[in-house]
């Protein structure tokens, strides 16, 4: 079985999807590779994987070999190509989103010598299964409340130019636990602020359609929203671009979406206020790290948020132009209640469908 789908594999022509970073050879190297179940180039969480592969490079230097494998978006490509990597020695192995828990869960119980790491998603680990796979998820929820704290802000005091509404966009890639706890946190920072806050709430139902995104989102703004936040990957660029036709602000995701578009389209960018950071880069390298020095949780699920510099929210040029100063010192205070654990964020994660739909229907604009 195994067989034929490695043959597969091959006549799918995926050895053609990989990138390997050059580097020495080292008789002791650690071998590591990343693998992206879409595609590079999305400004968000598969590119942060990709930066915290360059930089593990770069630390261990001809120690280390790695790779970065393109599975696309065909869903058929994942499971052979994981096998495959797997039958080649890879000490490492890391794959990122929910949508990967199956077919790690799989693959590593063919091969228990090997260490497997999935970010943002979780395997079972009952009755001792999946014992050399770590599961590391982020509190996103942690990171949005700040958004909403501060975008609800800005509105109070009138610092957006031309917003003339308080309601606030949220655009989701799925309705999906990861993503719903995103839009808790930003609802409760922004209600921290302004109790009639309301939001336009929309799900693209994928991660990968920007033409899609910017559909939902120029709906969105035409409604009156001010100011949008997008958690849809690359379906999210859309609502960005929606946000420079519209004259409107948006909120990035996962990267800082506003220094990506800097240089290549200041209008654009000048519409970004900040990002809700999911630092991927910073916990692939923090990962490696506890691998190397044999303290990386294996056979465990690891929720990491803003104590561990995991998500966070960026403070640059275009939020320094609309923020008082005033207003950062109250945001890092924010901050550093929820590190202390004196502010807890609510969650999506254990919330019933009944009540999240309740919180949706009592703030949707």
């Amino acid at each position: 079985m195994k067989e034929g789908r490695r043959h597969l594999l091959q006549l799918l022509g995926a050895a053609a999807l990989s990138t390997t970073l050059p580097l020495a050879r080292a008789a002791s190297r650690s071998r590591v590779v990343l693998t992206v179940n879409g595609n590079l180039g999305d400004k968000s969480f598969f590119d942060l994987g990709a930066a915290g592969i360059r930089e593990i490079q770069a630390k261990a230097a001809a120690g280390v070999e790695t790779k970065v494998i393109e599975m696309g978006v065909d869903r058929t490509r994942w499971e052979p190509t994981v096998e495959d990597i797997s039958s080649q020695g890879w000490d490492m192995i890391i794959a990122c989103t929910y949508e990967m828990g199956d077919i790690i869960a799989d693959v590593a119980a063919d091969n228990p010598k090997q260490t497997y790491v999935l970010f943002d998603g979780t395997v079972s680990y009952d009755k001792g299964a999946n014992r050399n796979v770590a599961s590391i998820v982020y509190k996103q929820n942690e990171a949005s409340y700040l958004a909403g704290f501060l975008v609800a802000s800005l509105l109070k005091e009138g610092a957006l130019p031309g917003a003339t509404r308080p309601s606030l966009g949220f655009l989701g890639g799925m309705d999906i636990p990861v993503i719903n706890d995103y839009l808790v946190g930003y609802i409760a920072g922004a209600q921290a602020v302004d109790k009639e806050s309301k939001f336009a709430i929309s799900y693209a139902g994928t991660f990968s359609d920007a033409a899609k995104g910017k559909e939902l989102a120029l709906a969105q703004y035409r409604a009156g929203v001010a100011v949008g936040f997008n958690c849809a990957g690359q379906t999210g660029l859309g609502q960005l671009a929606a946000a420079k036709d519209a004259g409107r602000y948006a909120i990035g995701v996962n990267s800082d979406q506003e220094a990506i578009f800097r240089a290549t389209d200041p209008e654009l960018a000048s519409r970004i206020i900040t990002s809700v950071l999911k630092r991927v880069d910073v916990t692939t390298v923090r990962a490696f790290d506890q691998y190397r020095t044999k303290t990386l949780r294996t056979g465990a699920v690891e929720a990491v948020g803003l104590a561990e510099n995991a998500v966070g929210l960026v403070e640059g040029p275009a939020l320094n132009k609309v923020a008082s100063p005033a207003l950062l010192q109250r945001l890092a205070q924010v901050q550093s209640d929820i590190v202390s654990g004196k502010l807890k964020v609510p969650t999506a994660f254990g919330m019933s469908t009944q009540a999240l739909n309740t919180l949706r229907s009592s703030v949707r604009a």
